[in-house]
């Protein structure tokens, strides 16, 4: 009998282990948050105060989400000029809108604009950079309140891969010394985008 309750036993151990295995959620990073945690940790690169950054663990993101990776149209507006994009401080950034991009997204069509930086002696003239910074309803709850930026570059042709994932803070977000394009109104999607980059917790 000893022989059949000791493999009972044995057998009843790995069922109970089996099933604490399974309850275990195992944390997965893409390579963008991997970038964001690595560039924040560093002093030399950081943009947090000097008493967050020896409390860090980390930058707290949404769950990843395929949801919010759309693929939009882009419609390009070569002959718009360059304006003054005001900042949360005096400083003004040169920009105009390269063009739009409409995509869908939870069932509704959406349509943004995306800017491009204008040229300077210091910069790449043929930088394909662009720049779409939006707004949304998650903002001042879960995500920052003056809204969320993602970095995009010219396609090659009119369709954009718009990766919500991707969508961090302005720096201000975490040190108000630093000056922040602020987001123009007409960049407001009407729904929460609980993906990206979450809030910073309040200075």
């Amino acid at each position: 009998m000893k022989p059949l309750f000791s493999y009972c036993i044995f057998f009843l151990v790995l069922i109970f282990l089996g099933c604490q295995s399974q309850k275990k959620s195992i944390k997965t990073y893409s390579e963008f948050q991997k970038a964001q945690n690595i560039f924040f940790k560093d002093a030399s690169t950081s943009p947090l105060k000097s008493k967050d950054l020896k409390a860090f663990n980390g930058i707290d993101f949404f769950p990843i989400d395929s949801s919010f990776v759309v693929k939009s149209q882009l419609k390009r507006t070569p002959n718009t000029s360059y304006f003054e994009m005001k900042t949360t401080t005096e400083r003004v950034t040169k920009e105009r809108v390269f063009g739009t991009i409409s995509f869908r997204l939870n069932e509704s069509y959406f349509e943004l604009n995306v800017y491009q930086s204008e040229p300077s002696l210091k910069s790449d003239a043929e930088s394909d950079y662009l720049f779409l910074p939006f707004l949304d309803d998650s903002n001042g709850e879960t995500t920052y309140g003056g809204g969320r930026y993602i970095d995009l570059t010219i396609p090659s042709g009119d369709i954009l891969v718009i990766d919500f994932n991707k969508a961090y803070n302005p720096y201000c977000a975490y040190n108000e010394k630093y000056s922040c394009p602020i987001v123009p109104r007409e960049n407001y999607l009407p729904l929460k985008v609980t993906a990206g980059v979450k809030r910073f917790k309040d200075y």
